[in-house]
């Protein structure tokens, strides 16, 4: 497979697109005199190449493994476009994840980018195609406030871009040039402005080898999740530190997200997901991402929040706090039902177990526990039993996906791969049951009502067995009373 560091230029320029929305804005001046004198007078920029990046030798690895499953087919990969929030404003951007993952070009990836595999002799030559910067003669540079320099601040030449990711480049402009015809499959998840041509069912393959393709972490990955954990560790230790603030806010979980956002920023890219922040009966809600309620001494909050790294890799973490510092009877006894749901869960894995094992090794306990409580119409032997079921009211969520450069990484990944899937060293996914007792499920003894749990910890397979990833941060009902106590102010 030819993958050299060579750069290809292009001698015109793609058109440049006309911002949106700003014509009511816009002041900037349009007179000969003044184009003439915007554009002279700038030092001279030395043309330094970086070293390639450490991850450079690892995405190589992967264009080979994908490469060799698609003999004779073109494979077109785009990063995808910006994302409009409102009239001229735009969400941050976020390469795809297979194209990151591909290419080592994560949080500073332009957007837009393309990564083709043409196929040749040998395997593919692949190229990396994308906007470069402009030139400060030109318009673009200070007129153009979505990609001009004056505006967002430098971007590469096709000549950094090439030694930094060890990757051919060329112009954007020159995609025009790929055929996209029967032999070609593209990653039709993020196509952008590329015309229809290859079958939708060809394309899924694409999308699915490369799912499976993820399902088995490299080592430069691992140690990426491993930092995420450390970094969403920090996170936690931030919020429980600020605790008797927040429980003075009228909307203290939004304080939680904003304390847990600011060590995002300061240790990684941002956080990975929406951060949940559910206090007291708002922890029953599964994705309350709203964080618009008290935080209140007595209840607990369940926070599930994770640190994406600038390499795109994310940590994803649940822990359940008692706002007071202590937990009540009721609320401990839950607590620990849970944690010994996830121990449970953990104690099996191991290479050669099949990954929906870990769901039902959970389901087991979290069916004995209800049935003990007198939670349920029948027995827990009865419960588990694939037509019945009760106990997945209190947990309807399954106990573990896949983690990586996607929360839900994997997603794309055939049954049989994934939850029929035979766990192998190096795959890294979460454990994370839970107990929900809705404040209006009249199921349940008034005392249940309106408590929600939830521990979720990241775990790495590994050759004997498994590896917590998160298991620094304190999990048992002691170890969580005696962390606040340490760290609330």
């Amino acid at each position: 497979m030819s993958d050299s560091e060579r750069s290809r230029t292009t001698t015109e320029a793609p058109a440049t697109p006309e911002p949106r929305a700003t014509a009511n804005r816009s002041t900037t001046p349009g007179s000969d005199a003044f184009k003439h004198y915007i554009a002279s007078g700038w030092a001279d920029r030395e043309e330094i190449l970086p070293p390639a990046r450490e991850q450079a030798p690892s995405a190589l690895e992967r264009r080979l493994a994908l490469s060799a499953a698609f003999p004779g087919k073109r494979l077109v990969i785009p990063a995808g476009s910006r994302k409009q929030r409102s009239n001229d404003t735009d969400y941050p951007f976020r390469a795809h994840s297979a194209f990151s993952y591909l290419t080592a070009w994560a949080s500073d990836s332009e957007p837009d980018s393309v990564l083709v595999f043409e196929p040749s002799e040998t395997g593919h030559d692949v190229t990396l195609y994308f906007r470069e910067r402009a030139g400060r003669d030109s318009e673009e540079f200070y007129a153009n406030p979505e990609i001009g320099e004056f505006w967002i601040g430098p971007r590469p030449s096709l000549a950094q871009v090439a030694a930094d990711l060890g990757l051919a480049t060329a112009g954007i402009a020159e995609i025009e040039s790929v055929p996209i015809d029967e032999s070609t499959l593209v990653l039709r998840e993020t196509a952008g402005h590329l015309p229809e041509g290859a079958g939708a069912e060809a394309d899924a393959e694409l999308a699915r080898v490369l799912s499976e393709q993820r399902l088995v972490k490299d080592a430069y990955e691992i140690e990426q999740m491993r930092l995420a954990v450390d970094a969403t560790a920090r996170g936690f230790d931030d919020i429980i530190a600020d605790l008797p603030r927040i429980a003075s806010l009228e909307r203290g979980e939004r304080a939680v997200e904003g304390v847990f956002n600011a060590r995002a920023r300061l240790d990684g890219n941002t956080v990975g997901y929406d951060t949940i922040a559910a206090s007291g009966p708002h922890a029953c809600i599964l994705h309350w991402t709203r964080n618009d309620g008290p935080v209140v001494p007595g209840d607990l909050i369940l926070v599930d929040a994770g640190v994406e790294l600038d390499s795109l890799y994310t940590a994803d973490i649940t822990r359940t706090l008692p706002v007071s510092g202590r937990f009540t009877d009721v609320q401990r006894r839950v607590y620990e039902a849970v944690r010994e749901a996830a121990d449970a869960a953990f104690a099996i894995v191991r290479p050669g177990i099949r990954f929906r094992e870990i769901h039902q090794t959970a389901m087991a306990v979290i069916a004995r526990k209800t049935a003990e409580w007198g939670l349920l119409p029948v027995s827990a032997e009865e419960a588990l039993e694939a037509d019945n079921q009760q106990h997945r009211r209190y947990m309807v969520h399954g106990t573990s996906h896949h983690l990586g450069i996607d929360v839900h990484d994997c997603a794309k990944a055939r049954r049989e791969m994934y939850l029929d899937g035979v766990l192998e060293p190096g795959m890294v996914f979460t454990i994370e049951p839970g107990l929900y007792f809705q404040p209006d499920d009249l199921t349940v003894p008034e005392e249940y009502r309106g408590i929600g749990v939830r521990i979720e910890d990241d775990i790495l397979v590994t050759a004997s067995g498994a590896e917590n990833l998160s298991i620094g941060i304190p999990r048992s009902a002691d170890d969580v009373e005696a962390w606040i106590a340490r760290l609330a102010r």
